[in-house]
């Protein structure tokens, strides 16, 4: 891809950051959108929620990524916490849509953030990109979600939509707090351990975007995941080999429901998705498995 201007909302979260890190060192300009007043000119004024953008900003970018929103596994699903994580998705995305649109100088493409949780609960049953929306809060808000992007793909702006699965890190995400309790000798697996959970290693996750962002032949939905999903017990394992400690500890689901509320469904719920569109698309993941996602986190 040659160098070009490219924007990004949600810098500094975990994906947003590690994106910003390698555009920037491929010599790409980087335009971050933030909250509060712009610092230099590799920044761009926004309010998500309140749906306004600084359309000036955006003039000559070749790409916009949203990844914006709070954060899903933050904190408990309150009411008002659900309140928050649809508006800052959806009504940021449909900001960031509009203000896209309204350019005189389109960018080439805009990736919008998305995820497996879209699917809902799949249980044993392999699902890729042409499957339906499930039931539920989490699948419902991924369909809002990427509905607000409409104005954009209106427009004739190539639109992605990245439906990521769980991120290896250990800098946030679901990761951030596994690898602390397992390398304290703390882990073990979630309820019965037969849930598939659908990973992906950030630099695979990272790599994946910017394949997306240069490929003129893609749009639509693309699964973020590794090719081979894994059952939690399975995973739990895999954790307790690389980091050498034991993993005799059970949290029961009931102890989750108790402690997480509604948000224990997604951790005990069976998502067992594959990167079909980005294997057809001649995607190569570095890190496929899940030891090497683990050592390279």
């Amino acid at each position: 891809m040659e160098r070009t201007r490219i924007a990004v909302a949600g810098s500094s979260g975990l994906i947003g950051s590690a994106l910003v890190r390698s555009l920037t060192a491929d010599g790409h300009q980087v335009v971050r959108l933030v909250r509060r007043a712009p610092r230099g000119a590799d920044e761009v004024r926004w309010d998500p929620e309140r749906g306004r953008v600084d359309t000036a900003g955006l003039a000559g970018c070749g790409a916009v990524v949203n990844l914006a929103g709070a954060g899903v596994g933050d904190r408990r699903w309150t009411e008002e916490y659900k309140r928050r994580i649809h508006d800052s998705r959806v009504h940021g995305t449909a900001a960031l849509a509009q203000a896209v649109a309204e350019l005189d100088e389109r960018p080439r493409v805009f990736v919008n953030g998305s995820a497996i949780g879209i699917y809902g609960e799949t249980g044993d049953r392999v699902v890729d990109e042409s499957a339906p929306a499930g039931h539920g809060f989490l699948p419902e808000l991924c369909v809002e979600w990427e509905a607000a992007a409409a104005p954009a793909q209106q427009a004739g702006v190539r639109t992605v939509f990245t439906r990521t699965g769980l991120v290896v890190a250990r800098g946030g995400g679901a990761w951030g707090r596994l690898f602390p309790l397992f390398t304290a000798g703390l882990g073990g697996r979630m309820g019965d351990g037969r849930q598939y959970w659908s990973y992906v290693s950030l630099h695979d996750e990272v790599a994946a975007i910017r394949h997306l962002i240069d490929r003129d032949d893609l749009s639509g939905p693309f699964n973020l995941t590794a090719p081979e999903p894994l059952t939690n017990r399975e995973i739990t394992a895999a954790m307790g080999r690389v980091l050498h400690r034991p993993t005799l500890f059970t949290v029961p689901a009931p102890v989750l429901r108790a402690v997480l509320g509604e948000m224990a469904g997604d951790v005990l719920g069976s998502a067992r998705v594959v990167p079909k569109r980005l294997l057809e698309s001649g995607f190569t993941f570095a890190f496929p498995g899940i030891e090497d996602a683990l050592r390279a986190a």
